[in-house]
């Protein structure tokens, strides 16, 4: 059920509701999953290679390291793992200069949570400059802080991640709530120990304990976020 409710009516919503929102970015907060598809897909066709839409799949919401990989595998491409991770990093902060689209409610409720007070953090295992770029339109002031991939030792799938956002915001993982849009991220969350929403973007996410499953962004209010609660354990 998309959420209507305007966001001075949510104030008077009952039960104790999360300590802390961390949030993805990629895929779950802005639609970038096409933009970097297309970074890959220009990068690895100037070297000569035609990358199948088959792989897109496989590549979403991963670690750089994993999804180029799996294409340099796929291509059998001569180029190194960091030459094509500069150029497609590269190629990606080219394109979305040109702006990349907010997923459906997105902004609502990244407004919610802000007038509500709720603590929140961008997680993501994209690096620094491209957060930066996409901060930009997304609005830093949002967030009271953000962390990329290239600013932990270990990314997602690894918990570190949303491990140390929430030792960052001073709570224990079962007290915040993740938002993500893939199952790498998901399983990010879910080994920090976290309370998880998934709004699936490419490829299904399916419900399980302490995780739900919603279409979109627009679903989700601070009702529902305090709802979770007694719904997911």
């Amino acid at each position: 059920m998309t959420s209507t409710i305007p966001v001075a009516d949510t104030r008077t919503a009952q039960g104790p509701g999360p300590r802390a929102v961390l949030l993805d970015l990629d895929g779950t907060l802005v639609d970038t999953e096409g933009i970097w598809w297309a970074a890959e897909a220009e990068v690895f066709a100037d070297l000569g290679h035609a990358l199948d839409d088959v792989h897109r799949s496989v590549v979403v919401g991963g670690p750089m390291a994993r999804s180029v990989g799996h294409l340099m595998e796929v291509t059998g491409t001569t180029a190194t793992l960091a030459e094509l991770t500069v150029a497609i990093n590269s190629r990606f902060e080219q394109l979305i200069v040109r702006g990349a689209p907010l997923m459906p409610g997105a902004r609502r409720l990244l407004t919610e949570l802000s007038a509500h007070g709720v603590p929140t953090a961008l997680v993501s295992a994209s690096h620094r400059t491209t957060i930066d770029a996409m901060l930009r339109s997304l609005g830093r002031e949002h967030f009271h802080f953000t962390l990329s991939g290239d600013e932990v030792t270990r990314t997602k799938p690894h918990p570190e991640p949303y491990l140390t956002a929430a030792a960052r915001l001073g709570f224990d993982p079962a007290e915040c709530v993740v938002i993500e849009d893939t199952h790498t991220g998901v399983a990010s969350a879910e080994a920090a120990g976290c309370v998880v929403v998934a709004v699936p973007s490419l490829v299904p996410i399916e419900p399980a304990p302490r995780r739900t499953v919603v279409t979109s962004l627009e679903d989700l209010s601070i009702p529902f976020l305090r709802s979770l609660n007694t719904r997911i354990h």
